[in-house]
């Protein structure tokens, strides 16, 4: 016998649901070696398999019972645990209590620090099979399930009524009960071509015998495989090329035991309907991989995939092909619905749809992303009334036929719409572009009115749920705020755009008339959106001390701080960046410590080390002023650290608070000068060496 086995835990069920298929078996594999972890069982590989009917997980190499312990505890010290006349005290009677034997067995453990009581037991680790039940029964209960269900007398929940359970550790089936059933050998194959009993003699034999006798494909990865290259395969076959998302992909793979390309077609009438809408509709609706060409254009055709290896595929074909009819034709007939009434007929209709108690409806949101759009727009010197056209439309394909039938397509739709009422191009951009960034890493928008109308929106919603009290909590984010303000940070530093966020968050904060306290409002909101950036930063690898270095001056314009930053960044890489950052932190630390008096005199300094100083410290101001007028932070930066030697010298030779009140006051001011052409850049002894 080797001194590891390999475990397979295989629980059968009806279908699963299939978008949470994956992350419930990615939670079970999860669980399950945070249980042989945590009974300190040896392994080398943990694989899981997930089918629409079964998750099981394979452990490779496990060992086949825990290792044997010598576990040692330190009592209580020797002049401690006995009294004079050599009487137990409390303190080791208890001791010996906690450790189940009497102060007579107690040892006695000497060191260089002295002498305790002590105790030693050698533990011998229990058999694995014996730990395996609890360690499978707390990873079930442990999955994240939503919402539980029980199935006939019994008062077990599970996410799906369940049918059968292996527990097999090598050659030996560890018979338990697992949500009301007795574990086995035996699994079951596909529901239709492989509905007997499989008898497993080994785990490893467990994916080829699903494969090979029970046409069953285990592994779900490997099932996602074959799907896009089957898929792939057959829109190569229709002369096009299949359009294949990854999420509808995943949910396919979940779906299906046995994999089987079928291919269809519909009438090309339906190509005159926007191919978002198409796409929306296969892919939602029917599960299918819109097929389209080299170009991008859709094809008439579509892959779907069967759960079986049918005798008559023409027939799951045509099937497949009359149940799209209905769909296409309702999509149809909302395109052509939609299109009877302009966007701007639209408009008085958001007045019914309440956006959030407090901020009133959808109409009441229109008007105040229409006056933030001019306001950005006359910052960004844009088209003001391209930015206010586009904030009056933005909202209104909401109340549409297909949007309400598909509200993914919210944005999408607008930009058909506007362009079929002949609005301008960049207004029908702009409508689709204002949802934009959609996720984290997608693209911001392209349109200069698009941008705006986007940035105008998310800080519209930031500053009027902040201004509401539903500040996100945790992971509670139910208006995405999170990435609302990420996304306005991408837009602004992605495009180059010169826009004073605290301006425009101010700006946007007035519009509301509730009651609420606007400057603790306004604190939170810009605490929260400078976090975001942080998170941006050190994604951008910039690192924390960089961060707070230009934080410290609080630049109010995005894009202007990510130049700081840089600024800051490349300055540190100088020779004289860490003597440098150490004297502005020693030049805060006597600032904040000493009180300046404001003066112009500084007659009294007329030491060589002071005067130095002073004369650089002056032409530097000079040289930077403009450097700092154009944005220009390295080369600001890279001419204050000319200021190095002068620096070192005025410390070594100089004392700053000496007796003298006069002299005192103008070396104070003299510093202060110094901190202050430091701080047109960024405060850089926040810089850690």
């Amino acid at each position: 016998m080797t001194d590891t086995r390999h475990l397979l835990f295989e629980l059968g069920s009806e279908e699963l649901p299939p978008k949470t298929l994956l992350s419930l078996s990615r939670a079970l594999v999860e669980n399950v070696r945070q249980g042989l972890l945590e009974a300190d069982l040896s392994h080398t590989d943990i694989k899981g398999y997930a089918t629409p009917r079964r998750l099981a997980v394979l452990v490779e190499n496990l060992a086949l019972a825990q290792t044997d312990k010598t576990v040692e505890k330190r009592g209580p010290a020797l002049q401690a645990a006995f009294g004079a006349d050599d009487t137990p005290s409390k303190a080791a009677i208890g001791f010996a209590a906690s450790c189940q034997t009497t102060v007579d067995k107690l040892e006695r453990l000497k060191t260089d620090k002295g002498e305790w009581l002590a105790f030693t037991q050698n533990i011998k680790g229990q058999a694995t099979a014996k730990l395996l039940p609890d360690i499978i029964r707390r990873s079930i209960q442990a999955l994240p399930v939503a919402k539980r269900m029980r199935w006939g007398n019994n008062a077990t929940e599970f996410v799906r009524p369940v049918h059968w359970a292996v527990l097999l550790f090598g050659e030996e089936t560890i018979k338990t009960d697992i949500l009301g059933l007795e574990t086995g050998n035996q699994t079951y194959g596909h529901r239709f071509h492989a509905p007997q009993a499989l008898t497993i003699t080994a785990p490893e034999q467990y994916q080829p015998l699903l494969y090979q006798e029970g046409k069953v494909i285990a592994d779900f990865r490997q099932r996602q495989d074959l799907i896009r290259a089957a898929a792939e395969q057959a829109a190569t076959a229709l002369g096009g090329v299949a359009h294949i998302e990854a999420d509808l992909l995943e949910e396919i793979a979940a779906l299906n035991e046995w994999p089987v390309p079928i291919t269809g077609h519909f009438d090309t009438r339906f190509l005159a309907l926007p191919p978002e809408v198409l796409i929306t509709t296969m892919q939602t609706n029917q599960k299918y991989f819109p097929v389209k060409r080299a170009d991008g254009s859709l094809l008439a055709h579509f892959i779907t995939f069967s759960n079986i290896d049918s005798t008559n595929p023409e027939a799951i074909q045509k099937g497949n092909e009359r149940v799209i009819v209905p769909r296409l034709s309702d999509a149809e007939f909302f395109w052509q619905q939609d299109r009877k009434q302009s966007l701007e007929a639209r408009v008085d209709s958001l007045g019914s749809i309440v956006f959030q108690k407090k901020l009133g409806t959808l109409a009441d949101k229109t008007h105040r992303v229409k006056q933030l759009a001019d306001y950005i727009a006359a910052q960004l010197d844009a088209d003001v009334h391209l930015a206010k056209r586009g904030a009056l439309l933005a909202k209104t394909d909401l109340m549409t036929e297909m949007v309400g039938e598909f509200p993914n397509l919210q944005g999408i739709m607008g930009r058909y719409y506007a362009l079929a009422d002949n609005e301008p191009d960049e207004v029908a951009k702009a409508i689709e572009e204002q949802y934009y960034p959609k996720q984290s890493g997608s693209p911001t928008p392209e349109s200069t009115t698009g941008q705006i109308l986007s940035l105008a929106e998310k800080i519209d919603t930031l500053t009027g749920i902040f201004s509401a009290g539903l500040v996100p909590t945790g992971d509670k984010d139910p208006y995405a705020l999170r990435r609302a303000a990420l996304g306005v940070l991408r837009i602004i530093i992605e495009r180059g755009l010169d826009l004073d966020l605290v301006a425009s968050v101010d700006f946007a904060l007035e519009q509301f008339e509730h009651e609420f306290d606007r400057p603790q409002t306004r604190r939170l909101l810009l605490d929260f959106i400078f976090e975001r950036l942080k998170g941006y930063c050190l994604d951008k690898a910039y690192s924390a001390d960089e961060f707070e270095a230009v934080m410290a001056v609080q630049p109010p314009q995005p894009l202007d701080f990510m130049q700081r930053l840089d600024a800051v960044k490349s300055f540190r890489q100088l020779p004289e960046a860490q003597s440098l950052a150490a004297a502005n932190k020693r030049i805060r630390n006597i600032l904040k410590k000493a009180e300046v008096q404001p003066g112009d005199s500084l007659d009294k300094l007329i030491q060589a080390q002071e005067v130095a100083l002073l004369t650089e410290a002056r032409q530097s101001a000079i040289a930077i002023r403009p450097l700092v007028q154009q944005r220009d932070y390295r080369a600001a930066l890279a001419r204050l650290a000319q200021l190095k030697d002068s620096v070192d010298a005025f410390f070594d030779h100089v004392m700053v608070l000496c007796d003298d009140p006069e002299l005192r006051a103008q070396r104070l001011n003299l510093l202060d000068m110094l901190s202050e052409q430091f701080l047109t850049c960024a405060d850089i002894s926040k810089l850690q060496s």
